[in-house]
């Protein structure tokens, strides 16, 4: 952007803005790049950038945000690669934690199920992990002070040596200071100096002890004393310290070749998790001010529905919805001090600069911002004691400058346009700027306290007045924008309300011109017919919502009713239904009994026989009658609470007779039962599940104690180890970590806080040597970031 934009976004507090946005970024690169972003003023561009951060708000809300924390000094290294340069051990590790980053970014994007294809996802290709080389570097490097044994066999040899050597040599000073010559000694220890074993001597007994004499107490009293009985031993130590140095060094070198063979892949990702880090930055910022994306235009058209500014705090701030360049090309702003104007002006201007910068914006939907391609803001108290200027030469040096520069695609906000001068004179020079930005097709927003200005808003084409309601009766501002009218002065009723007498107040309204005062009873009459239509459409639109309350408890009341009466058809279809198959299998049963009788039908049992045919009869008949209200036989069976099984044996409710399943039915709710000789098909409630015989308790012979199982022990699945030194916090994290396996945890959290990182290193350098734990990785948003680490447990 041309014409000194950096002035103009500082105005508008656009910096403010960045600065809070940075506070959500990881990398120190990300923060830097973020308070230097400047708006685009080309429209695929931002429309680009609005697109990515509303990918990246998606994401976040299904899945949260991924950890995309990258050191700074990567540039740096990867430079160094290039040159061939070996790297320290902290140079390697920062690569490492890098690989890592990229590594887990990449697992977290692919396992956002569902998201499909999005445009951010172009950074996420530019991700390159490398597993090879992080565990090559994770193999090698145990910490930032230490390299494994195993880094090398050449290493685990001379370490082994070393040991063997450091034991050889303590066993000799060992036999000195507790052998003849103790006597001699200050103390009976073992101290170094220069990297060599000696012991202390007296001054006075110097030549007793044979050796080499390396230093002085600060006294003189003492001396301290190789021995010549360890000189070859400590000069064989000497050497092995040279040789362990020489090899960590070549294996630092060949682990930095093998990093440099990476450098470009590796400078790529960097690039892209810096990038990712902004825009999921930008998304988070969203979350806090309650963001939304606005529609894009490139046609001037700004409508910001309920805007809330978002460096006022929430609990506070008052939405105000204003707009310009559909219906006018001008909006004129008048009002009370401190009622609203200078922030609804600033929130306007902003909130372009914002979208600009591919940032949601606080703004109800169906919000629409333009991309201008130059915007100015003349606001605040511009005196100058350096140029000598006053507050109105300073700002008419800015408003020449803006019209110089402005065009038909430029947004201008002028605060108290030409204030600070005669009235008259001020009010004629603002009028012919605004009708000068009006020729240009320039969208403006002016607040004035100029009479003339309200009126010419009144009688011109595309320009319209807007005012800050302010409440006579509590003297205070409402902070609401009214587009359409203009704003009252209020000032005769301020002062009379404050206490100013009716005779000075009635002496000023004569000394106003007859065009003044028609002037501010029009604007009177159209505020209390704004009000009273106001209250108007409050009322309506009360009214209209407990209409379609109501109307919607009738609807669900129908729609309960109609339920009602289908489940009542269906269940009295369903018991017709089940009385009719009942009927017919008892009807089958009662046959079937009279043909058993009519084959054992003789003539010496014919009148029994025939009698308890008879009763049988009577007594099925009487059962089928009583179907409609049947007794359950509580001593014949129990409830089904479940659907029976193939084999179970039930009793058949109606009948009271035993029956086996054969075959289920749960999609009808029915069982194919054989009672006898008979098979049928009764409902699952006209079944009872055969109630068996109590089972005998037995007693317990022996009680087991001692032993307690996963269930009984209590472990939480996360341990805080803020607050601890490192050796403490390795100690209390190895207990916890014995317990979770024995308690069956696989995954666990350890809180060690961001803090200056030690513990933070103690913990990972402690877990990369633990066999219990599979792999650990650093908390995502939402788990505490760098401040906790998530451990997977064998």
């Amino acid at each position: 952007m041309d014409f000194n934009f950096q002035k103009h976004a500082k105005t508008l507090e656009l910096n403010s803005v960045l600065e809070r946005l940075s506070q959500e970024a990881l990398s120190p690169l990300a923060k830097q790049k973020i308070t230097e972003l400047s708006p685009k003023n080309d429209f695929e561009d931002v429309k680009r950038l609005l697109s990515e951060t509303e990918d990246a708000h998606i994401l976040i809300s299904r899945f949260s945000a991924p950890s995309l924390y990258a050191d700074g000094d990567i540039p740096l290294i990867i430079s160094r690669c290039k040159l061939n340069s070996s790297l320290s051990v902290h140079e390697l590790l920062t690569v490492c934690d890098l690989l890592r980053v990229v590594r887990t970014a990449k697992e977290w994007r692919a396992n956002c199920i569902g998201s499909g294809e999005l445009l951010i996802d172009r950074y996420f290709g530019e991700l390159y992990p490398n597993k090879h080389l992080e565990d090559r570097i994770n193999f090698v490097i145990k910490s930032e002070d230490e390299i494994y044994d195993k880094a090398s066999s050449a290493l685990y040899d001379i370490r082994r040596k070393k040991s063997a050597c450091s034991s050889k040599v303590k066993d000799l000073l060992d036999k000195i200071v507790r052998g003849s010559t103790a006597k001699y000694l200050r103390e009976a220890i073992v101290t170094q100096r220069d990297g060599r074993y000696v012991v202390p001597v007296k001054i006075e007994h110097k030549g007793e002890v044979k050796g080499i004499v390396h230093d002085t107490s600060s006294t003189g009293s003492t001396v301290f004393i190789e021995p010549m009985s360890v000189v070859e031993a400590n000069n064989e130590m000497r050497v092995l310290e040279l040789k362990e140095i020489e090899e960590i060094a070549r294996i630092l070198a060949e682990l930095s070749a093998e990093v440099a063979d990476f450098c470009d892949t590796i400078a790529k990702s960097f690039e892209a998790v810096i990038e990712l880090d902004i825009i999921f930055a930008k998304a988070k910022y969203a979350y806090n001010i309650g963001g939304s994306v606005p529609k894009l235009n490139n046609n001037g058209n700004i409508f910001l529905k309920r805007a809330r500014h978002p460096l006022i705090a929430q609990k506070k701030v008052v939405p105000v919805t204003v707009g310009v360049g559909k219906d006018y090309d001008t909006l004129v702003i008048t009002g009370p001090n401190t009622g609203g104007k200078t922030v609804t002006l600033k929130t306007i201007g902003l909130f372009c600069l914002m979208t600009m910068c591919g940032l949601m914006i606080p703004v109800d939907d169906g919000s629409e911002v333009a991309v201008f391609g130059k915007i100015f803001a003349d606001i605040g108290d511009e005196q100058s004691i350096e140029q000598s200027l006053s507050t109105f030469s300073s700002h008419m040096v800015n408003i020449v400058s803006i019209l110089k520069n402005c065009d038909n695609n430029s947004l201008v906000l002028f605060d108290e346009l030409c204030a600070g001068t005669d009235p008259v004179e001020g009010a004629a020079i603002a009028k012919s700027i605004l009708m000068n930005l009006a020729e240009k097709g320039v969208k403006t927003v002016a607040t004035t306290h100029y009479p003339e200005l309200k009126a010419y808003a009144l009688d011109s084409y595309r320009v319209e007045n807007a005012a800050c309601e302010f409440d006579v009766e509590t003297l205070r501002p409402t902070y609401k924008l009214i587009v359409g009218i203009p704003g009252s002065s209020n000032a005769f009723a301020i002062s009379k309300k404050l206490g100013l007498s009716d005779g000075i107040i009635e002496i000023a309204k004569g000394e106003l011109s007859e065009e003044d005062v028609r002037f501010e009873r029009l604007a009177s009459t159209l505020e209390i017919e704004r009000k009273k239509a106001e209250e108007e459409r409050i009322a309506a639109t009360r009214l209209k919502s407990e209409i379609e309350a109501s109307k919607k408890r009738y609807d669900e009341l129908e729609n309960e009713l109609k339920k009602s009466q289908k489940k009542i058809v269906e269940d009295s279809r369903r018991k017709a239904n089940d009385i009719i198959e009942d009927a017919r299998n008892r009807s089958a049963i009662l046959l079937n009994e009279l043909e058993e009788m009519k084959k054992k039908f003789n003539a010496e049992n014919s009148s029994k026989i025939t009698e308890n045919a008879r009763k049988l009869y009577k007594k099925a008949i009487g059962e089928m009658e009583d179907t409609a209200d049947p007794i359950e036989n509580e001593t014949a069976g129990e409830k089904l609470t479940k659907p029976p099984k193939s084999g179970d044996i039930v009793v058949i409710a109606s009948i009271g007779r035993d029956a086996t399943v054969i075959e289920v039915n749960e999609k009808n709710k029915k069982a194919l039962v054989m009672s006898g000789s008979m098979k049928m098909w009764v409902g699952f409630d006209g079944l009872l599940f055969k109630k068996s015989k109590p089972k005998q308790e037995i007693g317990k012979t022996r009680n087991v104690s001692g032993i307690k199982s996963r269930a009984e022990r209590n472990v939480s699945g996360e341990i805080d180890l803020r607050g601890m030194a490192s050796d403490e916090a390795i100690l209390e994290l190895d207990r916890y970590i014995d317990q979770a396996v024995l308690s069956g945890i696989t995954i666990i959290t350890i809180i060690h806080g961001k803090g200056t990182g030690v513990l933070r290193k103690a913990v990972h350098s402690y877990l990369k040597g633990n066999k219990s734990i599979k792999s650990f990785r650093l908390g995502v948003f939402g788990e505490g970031e760098m401040g906790v680490t998530i451990a997977e447990i064998n």
